[in-house]
């Protein structure tokens, strides 16, 4: 009879991650559990080692006063939604990233940044962090840029959403990477 692999503890924690986006308790997010967290998140890979990224912590006592001015750039109709879906999180990290003019070395910062991404979350996860990356419109909004002073050459990647949470999602099945591969036969 053939023995089943047991999968490693990173195996483990990357197919147990999810995407926590709602239904957070009410167990404080702070600052100095965020800061340790990106201290190894940021050893993800950079190309040239320009590490093209930087960090807005909003904090639990900052969260209502960020989601009504983050709502107020909505058109008014959308607001009061807006604000109730910003009110969710415990807390927020803003992922801000360099942009260069040259496509070639934003795309390596993109993709850079996106790692670290991936490597915070699954060392939230590891601690019952949960976090769910968000792109809404506003992270393109002028206005929103202004609120969190980011400049010119800098593109808002996402808004962490994050918080501790008592049950875990539910999974959702990925496509095999069978599925997805191919050879080239040239």
């Amino acid at each position: 009879m053939e023995k089943t692999k047991q999968p490693t503890a990173l195996q483990q924690v990357i197919r147990d991650r999810r995407a926590v986006k709602k239904h957070y308790n009410d167990k404080h997010v702070s600052e100095e559990t965020v800061k340790e967290l990106l201290a190894d998140a940021v050893w993800a890979p950079t190309h040239g080692v320009r590490q093209p990224w930087r960090f807005i912590f909003i904090g639990p006592e900052e969260t209502e006063n960020f989601a009504e001015k983050v709502a107020a750039t909505y058109p008014e109709h959308r607001q009061q939604d807006r604000f109730e879906y910003l009110s969710e999180p415990t807390a927020f990290l803003i992922v801000v990233m360099e942009e260069p003019e040259s496509r070639k070395q934003w795309d390596e910062n993109f993709g850079a940044t996106a790692s670290m991404i991936q490597n915070f979350w699954l060392l939230a996860w590891e601690q019952q962090l949960g976090i769910v990356w968000k792109t809404n419109s506003h992270i393109y909004d002028s206005k929103v840029k202004a609120l969190l002073d980011v400049g010119e050459n800098e593109k808002i990647v996402g808004f962490l959403h994050l918080g501790y949470f008592d049950e875990k999602p539910a999974k959702k099945d990925r496509i095999s990477a069978a599925e997805k591969f191919t050879r080239f036969e040239g």
